[in-house]
């Protein structure tokens, strides 16, 4: 297997090490810590499940013997895809304390998606639910593991048929391992998939550590704080902006919510007493709406978190007197920097920006097409490094050398400007990466899936915005001589393996696109000349 590593340069590290930012705790150590101070604390709630710090704890440790009696060696990875239930927590820790390297993907990933994740990262094993809804992962299972050669073992979570049923694995004799270097990768997250197929982001456990206990502080989370988690938590926003790992951080409850609809939320909200929850943009809208007519009481709420898109300031101004809690504010990504509006900021800040960073070595440059810094108020491409922000996407060199500058900036992609107090304003993406609804979706990657398509012969993706999803993708589509019926398109992307967050929202047949006198044109240009010409003439889906 190809190494695994996060290397920031000596004198950051140093930096970083002297000011209290890294300090050489792991992913393990700190739960093992808090379930010593509050054993009896409630730490997790889902379904039926009732589980204390003692408990949790004790359930990793189960599981980190069973991973290795199964014949898993650390530093081995393994993909979990699990839905919000308490054994993800369970299991991932279970990782951490067996030395293994959880890889998070989405309960949404598909074929295409998974295969590529176990593949790109050398998995070994494989971890999920029988099933979510109505959906059958043990099936899905199947399909990867019959294109995945180097995939030794697939654990369920519940009936497991033919696999490995977690509750049935032997603890076996064994001896767990020493902890970790806390410089070392914890787990490998996965990208937004800007271009192409997502890239694998290490994150260690220096970095993410502090990534979220300084967001549980931020965020003002206490050993009473009753943290509902209605995202699927293996988002990064879920898992640390302050998420289910700061939540834990901080000794809070954590409550397991398995459908982010208002009522089904509104009801554990009531049952629970939450104080703090995070959606995106178009959840907020609907929980808002919703909010008028409920005949839940959800006035435990007091801080509701909105990240992973822009949130309109005309919705965010309406939290307030809608949900009955302060708003917050979140911006930020998977490879590091997280920015918050805080509690006490005037509501003007807190409506109208996305916040300042987490922190105060947090370096961030708003610049112009030619790389000079723009002046407060302008709009720029934002670039940033600091104590939590990844210096290397894993085995991806192509990828490396257009995401950082050769000084350690990582360039986001988006579009942002800056207050003079120091907060940042979303403008938007620079590059052809549609944000639809908090999920990032590559345009590349769905105009590829739709050349396939005998029918089709070329086809251009783009953004277009969306008054819940914040944009929505249209797919302009120039057919071959048998014009395909859209259903049937749509179907056909969604057969080959996708998630259903990347099948076009919107197809639109054209005759040609527009050309330089050569017959050439850049994808970037083409996107961008089919978007403008949809804002000024909004066609109709054919």
């Amino acid at each position: 297997m190809l190494e695994l590593k996060q290397v920031w340069p000596e004198e950051y590290a140093r930096r970083y090490r002297d000011k209290g930012y890294w300090r050489g705790e792991t992913m393990f150590g700190f739960l093992e810590r808090r379930a010593r101070e509050i054993p009896d604390r409630l730490a997790v709630v889902g379904g039926d499940q009732r589980w204390t710090y003692a408990g949790l704890i004790e359930r990793a440790k189960r599981n980190a013997a069973r991973f290795l009696a199964l014949g898993l060696r650390p530093g081995d990875r393994v993909v979990v895809q699990l839905p919000n239930i308490p054994e993800f927590l369970s299991v991932v820790f279970g990782l951490f304390r067996a030395n293994l390297i959880p890889v998070f993907a989405l309960p949404a990933h598909r074929l295409a998606e998974i295969s590529h994740i176990v593949e790109r990262a050398e998995a070994s094993a494989y971890v999920v639910a029988a099933g979510d809804g109505d959906f059958d992962f043990r099936a899905l299972a199947r399909e990867v593991r019959a294109r995945a050669g180097g995939l030794r073992h697939v654990i369920v979570i519940g009936d497991a048929q033919e696999f490995h049923a977690l509750d049935g694995l032997s603890c076996g004799e064994v001896t767990l391992p020493p902890p970790p270097s806390a410089s070392a990768v914890a787990f490998l997250q996965i990208s937004g998939g800007s271009t192409g197929l997502s890239k694998l982001i290490p994150r260690t456990h220096d970095d993410y550590i502090y990534s979220f206990r300084a967001s549980a502080d931020i965020c003002g989370l206490t050993t009473d704080s009753v943290f509902m988690v209605a995202l699927p938590v293996a988002h990064n926003f879920p898992m640390s902006s302050p998420g289910v790992f700061g939540a834990l951080f901080a000794g809070a409850r954590i409550v397991m919510c398995s459908s982010p609809n208002a009522e089904a939320a509104f009801a554990l909200i009531e049952r629970e007493r939450v104080t703090i929850t995070g959606l995106v943009p178009p959840l907020a809208l609907l929980w808002m709406q919703a909010a008028a007519t409920s005949r839940y009481d959800v006035s435990s709420l007091e801080v509701l978190l909105v990240g992973g898109a822009k949130f309109a300031p005309e919705a965010a101004s309406r939290v307030r007197a809608t949900l009955g809690c302060t708003l917050q504010q979140v911006f930020g990504m998977a490879e590091g920097l997280v920015n918050y509006t805080r509690l006490d900021d005037p509501e003007e800040t807190i409506i109208n920006t996305q916040g300042r960073p987490i922190s105060p070595d947090d370096e961030v440059l708003i610049v112009d097409d030619h790389g000079d810094a723009v002046a407060d108020g302008e709009p720029g491409l934002l670039l940033t490094r600091g104590p939590y922000t990844i210096r290397a996407y894993h085995n991806d060199d192509a990828a490396n050398a257009r995401a950082f500058t050769p000084d350690g900036y990582y360039r986001t992609g988006d579009i942002v400007s800056r207050t003079p107090e120091g907060n940042l304003v979303v403008r938007g993406r620079a590059g052809d990466h549609i944000n639809r609804a908090g999920e990032k979706v590559s345009a590349e990657e769905i105009e590829d899936h739709l050349l396939a398509h005998p029918g089709v012969f070329d086809a251009a993706v783009v953004s277009v915005p969306d008054p819940y999803l914040g944009e929505r993708s249209c797919a302009f589509v120039i057919p071959r001589e048998q014009r395909p019926k859209i259903v049937a398109l749509k179907a056909f992307v969604r057969g080959r393996g996708l998630a259903e967050f990347k099948v076009p929202d919107q197809i639109v047949f054209v005759d040609a696109f527009q050309t330089t006198a050569v017959g050439k044109v850049s994808r970037k240009v083409l996107r961008q000349q089919l978007r403008e010409q949809f804002l000024k003439t909004v066609p109709e889906e054919v």
